[in-house]
């Protein structure tokens, strides 16, 4: 049976703060999100479209019901087609917004589909499904970092995501897991995802973890985060002048005296 997907080659370059490079064939070609390009050769031509491009056949309403299925999720109504418009191997590469970790998945291998947070989701192989997917349990829906609305990716070719600091694999085989709602990437089909209580009253609110946490059970694979975004802004906006931060230097001279101005 032949493959729907085109089939790319890549690598992933650096260690903290990554970017991927695919290699496309004369005609192929890969989707990504706006925004996400870092550099590409000579011979590569680039399109923003309506859709993924996954249903040619669908026409314009099937298009924009599509795209407007990605708004809902938080991202832009356009995708960007990159395609090698020329005769010898092209590269085009792609970086993640914030530091963290590339993770290239064949989606063949994971049994056709991935289940992501809204914004884990960085290119793919043309040819590659890019849709919501709707969590029907209220606790997930009220309370879960990713809300009703999950991204779902289907296909049988290379896709890839990108997690905030390092990135963490979990097999699970029947039993439960229990993460922070904002560590979660993503996860394959067979994984029940739904949200419980981070314990007593007293623990919700004074230890720091939040009020709920997310459980995933069942057979399959999830991916986790270390250090997802909404932590790091939060970190930022903290110690920002304009919020009462110091914007002195911490290990110069004129920290010290600021510090010792400050009282600390």
């Amino acid at each position: 049976m032949s493959k729907r997907c085109h089939e790319v080659d890549y690598e992933i370059i650096g260690e903290s703060m990554q970017l991927v490079e695919v290699e496309l064939d004369p005609g192929e070609t890969v989707i990504a999100e706006a925004g996400a390009m870092t550099y590409m050769e000579e011979g590569i031509s680039f399109e923003a479209r309506m859709g993924d491009g996954s249903e040619p056949e669908s026409g314009f309403f099937g298009k924009l019901m599509g795209a407007g299925k990605r708004v809902l999720t938080g991202e832009s109504l356009f995708m960007t087609h990159f395609t090698n418009a020329g005769y010898g191997k092209r590269r085009v590469s792609f970086a993640a917004p914030y530091p963290g970790t590339i993770l290239a998945i064949d989606l063949e291998q994971v049994g056709g589909e991935l289940i992501l947070q809204k914004d884990s989701f960085l290119a793919a192989a043309l040819g590659t499904n890019v849709s919501m997917k709707f969590n029907r349990k209220l606790g997930a829906g009220f309370f879960g970092g990713e809300g009703f609305i999950l991204q779902s990716l289907k296909g049988d070719g290379m896709a890839f995501i990108h997690a905030g600091g390092t990135l963490i694999r979990k097999q699970l085989q029947g039993e439960t897991l229990r993460v922070d709602t904002g560590c979660l990437v993503g996860f394959t089909p067979g994984i029940d995802y739904d949200i419980q209580r981070a314990g007593s009253l007293k623990s919700m609110l004074f230890g720091g973890e939040g009020l709920f946490l997310a459980t995933l059970q069942g057979h399959g694979t999830v991916w986790l985060q270390s250090l997802p975004f909404s932590r790091m802004a939060d970190q930022i906006i903290a110690h920002a002048p304009s919020m009462g931060g110091s914007d002195r230097g911490e290990g110069s001279v004129l920290g010290g005296i600021g510090r010792m101005l400050d009282g600390r």
